[in-house]
């Protein structure tokens, strides 16, 4: 095998090892840095957002699911120190885990779901893990964490849904939005 050959076969075993959620040993630290693997995985968001938006049976929730707000205001953005936006998407991040783990139980527990639906459910489930260990190899975790005590960081903004649409929605824009400017920031610095 060439020198050549090496750094793709590992880009292509680790997205092949990540919808698992598995830790991808080798895989280099900045492997989100890399658009397709990021681009890949709003794909799937966008496509589980597709799947939802006709469904009319099955797709409502027994109860509201909160999730993190998803509207970028840019200007503050771009103001916003690198930490405070790893705080920012790593709330949003784990609030959206936790809301699709929700939606995943409520959607068990309603009448025949359908196989497609779980589906879409599993693999979210599935990418936001995936999005978390390579969050936490750019440095998401410890930017997050080693934010000075004295930095102002807004509460994280949220709302609630009560369909499944609206929740792959909320996942499809986290992704595109905040998700995709933070590792764009984190990346282009590249003293990690």
């Amino acid at each position: 095998m060439g020198a050549c050959e090496c750094p793709a076969l590992l880009l292509l075993l680790s997205l092949l090892l990540l919808p698992l959620g598995l830790p991808v040993l080798g895989a280099p630290p900045r492997l989100i840095c890399d658009s397709r693997v990021l681009e890949r995985y709003i794909l799937e968001a966008r496509e589980a957002e597709n799947v939802t938006m006709g469904c009319a049976q099955g797709c409502s929730f027994s109860e509201n699911i909160t999730v993190p707000d998803t509207k970028v205001n840019f200007y503050t953005w771009k103001r916003m120190d690198v930490g405070q936006q790893a705080v920012e998407v790593w709330q949003g991040l784990a609030l959206l885990s936790e809301a699709i783990l929700r939606g995943q139980a409520l959607l068990a527990n309603s009448s025949q779901p359908s196989e497609t639906l779980r589906l879409h459910v599993d693999k979210a489930i599935s990418s936001l893990r995936s999005l978390t260990s390579l969050l936490r190899a750019l440095g998401a975790q410890k930017e997050a964490i080693s934010l000075p005590e004295e930095a102002s960081v807004a509460p994280l903004q949220t709302f609630t849904v009560d369909t499944l649409c609206k929740l792959f929605r909320i996942y499809s824009n986290f992704l595109r939005g905040k998700l995709t400017l933070y590792t764009g920031e984190a990346c282009r610095r590249g003293d990690r």
